[in-house]
């Protein structure tokens, strides 16, 4: 498993190894070089005032996508994100545009709307294929004239916010069947970005799981977990439906639930393990009788019974180094080594700080 500084977080300009990327960059963790090109589109459109529609599957992080333009683009106003979907219709509009008092019953004061709220600042409107289509028409109006109206008010009050859309529905399908207006996904899609799912970016599998270990280590105060070879190629190989919000919660379960600080494949889900092409313990085992015909990648599958090993010696004499060189008849600081460069490091030897 990679060290966490090999963990590549792509900022604007590319460059994996800078120091001066923007803090919004390094929230996103990725080593995918489709990512990579959506981080150049944000470092750009984060210097204009331009509208943005952030499309993809449910769970790929389009929150996260538009803060980092937010964040970005060092405007002094809010980010301020609304979930239209989450929001009963009748009343989603008092929310976005606010209302004054006695506009309708139960209506005692008034109230700013969300628009409002994001004064300078950007306004996340999530899930915006959810809108219905007489909001729509309001949205399209504001757009437009850059106005606010609140419910039940006669004055308008002019805000300058920028707009980032978010669905992870297909509009133009949409648009064809009458449930979304053109003329609006036109002045939304003025920067589409194009959120990739999780089994698109199996590159990234490996780096998440460890932010998600790491993370879930510090929150139940336990060690990260370190998962076998075995284990991540199952799970790259799983199709993610949920994406990295199911991926997250994985780990997050395990975490709570594993007494080891190991995971193997075997540990998985049944229906993660049950939907991967045969595993890498599988192909050794089958190469050590018989080479198949479409053949194998030769260092993974090195590397990967190599990190078995390791990992099965460590576990196998709680994580003293040289008892379980010994186990693998090796120089106990040849396999220090080895566990360092391979990121296997989970527990404490004592026997390191002695001979520090």
């Amino acid at each position: 498993m990679l060290q966490a500084n090999e963990i590549l977080n792509y900022g604007s300009n590319f460059n994996l190894h800078a120091d001066d990327r923007h803090p919004a960059f390094k929230k996103i963790i990725t080593r995918n070089p489709r990512m990579g090109q959506i981080f150049k589109i944000i470092g750009k459109v984060a210097v204009s005032n331009g509208t943005v529609l952030v499309t993809g599957e449910s769970g790929t992080g389009k929150e996260l996508i538009a803060q980092a333009i937010h964040e970005i683009s060092g405007v002094p106003g809010a980010f301020v994100p609304v979930n239209c979907g989450a929001i009963p219709e009748n009343l989603l509009e008092s929310e976005l545009f606010g209302y004054e008092k006695g506009a309708f019953t139960g209506a005692a004061n008034s109230k700013l709307g969300r628009f409002v709220l994001a004064d300078n600042g950007t306004i996340f409107l999530d899930e915006i294929g959810d809108m219905p289509l007489q909001l729509q028409v309001k949205l399209l109006r504001f757009l437009q004239e850059k106005t606010v109206e609140p419910v039940g008010g006669v004055k308008s009050k002019t805000v300058s916010v920028r707009i980032i859309a978010a669905t992870n529905k297909d509009l133009k399908e949409l648009v064809k069947i009458g449930k979304f207006r053109e003329d609006l996904y036109y002045r939304l899609n003025v920067v589409p970005i194009d959120l990739p799912n999780l089994k698109e970016r199996q590159d990234d599998i490996e780096v998440l799981v460890q932010y998600f270990s790491e993370k879930f280590a510090k929150e139940y105060s336990r060690r990260p977990l370190v998962f076998s070879p075995d284990a991540l190629w199952v799970m790259r190989y799983y199709s993610w439906p949920g994406n990295i919000r199911e991926l997250g919660s994985l780990i997050e379960n395990l975490s709570i639930l594993t007494d080891s600080d190991a995971v193997y494949a075997n540990d998985l889900p049944e229906h993660i393990n049950s939907t991967t092409p045969r595993s890498l313990s599988s192909q050794i085992e089958c190469v050590m009788t018989k080479l198949p015909d479409n053949g194998v990648d030769f260092n993974d599958l090195v590397d990967s019974f190599e990190n078995n090993l390791i990992i099965q010696a460590l576990e196998r004499t709680s994580w003293n180094k040289k008892a379980a060189a010994k186990l693998l008849n090796l120089n106990r600081t040849t396999l220090v080594e080895k566990i360092k460069k391979k990121g296997l490091e989970v527990k404490k030897d004592p026997e390191d700080e002695l001979l520090n």
